[in-house]
């Protein structure tokens, strides 16, 4: 019997809504400031365990004071405009608290020096950053481009994916860590042959080998997390996830996350591709998985068959019998066609998202899950 595609029902949430004439926007824009702006000040006191190694070389950090400056001051302004005109008047209280104290702690003025290079540290710097960059550019696509217009920013579980989003940045100086000890184990493995090949190629021929090794390389880890009973409800995590926007790829289980890109970056640098191909290739790839996650309907045109696009992944998450177990890749189809994993039933999307079998829905719940859960069975 063919299957019946439907449309999906988007419940109308008015309350969330960010001009919702309650002040929500000024007061998140106070607080959200106010907490970042605390964040950024403890990074500057303590930079050697708040902030990565390899992030510091990129920017500027007396610069970015100056970014802090205003964004102190614009959380007192808006926490001052809640008092005066909104109803949100804990959310300005929370920007009036913490920049308060962030300014007691030394504010935009504490000096800026050598910062003596720690093997690891929490990357308040890195989570600062990815927010304000990741929040401004996907949240504008999100409202121009919307999939389902009716979704709000603030849906049903966005804390909870927040949550996960703060903690897998606090951590990537760890995940750096632990990638970099299996590359330094997996070293003789590595061929001077090869390397000395991929060295030779032209830097975009180096890019597009680059991407498509680690897209294969995805795709079976991906297909292992799925169809090995025991690895899947580690995965079953990120599928808990029932409403997609930009932040929903940020809940994953920590372990699938070490793995994942630990057999990423193995592969990678065993084939020695130059440093600025790598630092290429993760870029696209970050700004692809969120990309792929979002409410956003673009017209990719010819790339759809191509690239794996929001639609494509979409599918992926979906709970619908006929998508279930399909679509793993992570940049290309390429091999979800050799392997006849591929769904991508025209121009339907998801009606439904998330798991068969409902997950715990705090952070701590979904932690343990895998090891409370019983193998994946073959309804799920």
């Amino acid at each position: 019997m063919e299957y019946e595609y439907k449309e999906r029902a988007v419940k109308s949430q008015p309350e969330k809504e960010l001009g919702n004439g309650q002040g929500l926007f000024i007061g998140l824009c106070s607080a959200f400031l106010g907490c970042l702006s605390l964040a950024a000040v403890l990074a500057y006191l303590y930079p050697a365990y708040l902030t990565t190694t390899e992030l510091r070389a990129v920017y500027d950090a007396e610069h970015l004071q100056q970014v802090l400056k205003y964004g102190m001051w614009f959380s007192l302004f808006f926490g001052v405009i809640t008092f005066i005109r909104n109803k949100k008047k804990r959310l300005g209280a929370l920007g009036v608290i913490t920049t308060l104290l962030a300014f007691s702690f030394g504010g935009y003025q504490i000096p800026v020096g050598a910062v003596e290079a720690k093997p690891l540290a929490i990357g308040i710097d890195w989570l600062i950053l990815a927010f304000l960059g990741t929040t401004i550019i996907f949240t504008t696509l999100e409202k121009l481009f919307p999939k389902h217009k009716d979704q709000v920013v603030f849906r049903d579980e966005w804390n909870l994916d927040f949550l996960y989003f703060c903690i897998n940045h606090l951590l990537i100086s760890i995940l750096l860590f632990i990638g970099n000890y299996f590359t330094s184990v997996f070293d003789w493995a590595a061929s001077d042959d090869v390397q000395h090949f991929v060295q030779s190629l032209p830097f975009i021929a180096q890019f597009l080998l680059v991407f498509l090794v680690a897209d294969f390389i995805l795709y079976i880890e991906h297909r292992a997390f799925h169809e090995v009973p025991r690895l899947w409800p580690f995965h079953a995590v990120h599928h808990s996830v029932e409403t997609m926007d930009w932040m929903a790829g940020s809940r994953s289980h920590i372990m699938a996350t070490v793995v994942e890109r630990t057999l990423v970056m193995v592969a990678l640098y065993s084939m020695g591709a130059d440093k600025e191909v790598l630092d290429l290739y993760v870029t696209v790839a970050a700004l692809q998985a969120i990309v792929i996650h979002c409410n956003i309907d673009l017209p990719w045109g010819p790339l759809k068959y191509i690239l794996v696009t929001t639609q494509y992944h979409h599918w992926h998450h979906s709970s619908e019998r006929p998508a279930i177990d399909t679509n793993y890749a992570a940049h290309t189809t390429l091999f979800d066609r050799l392997f006849k994993t591929h769904h991508m039933p025209g121009d339907h999307w998801p009606a439904e998202y998330g798991t068969t079998k409902p997950l715990p829905r705090t952070y701590l719940g979904q932690l343990l899950f895998p090891f409370r859960s019983s193998p994946r069975s073959n309804d799920e």
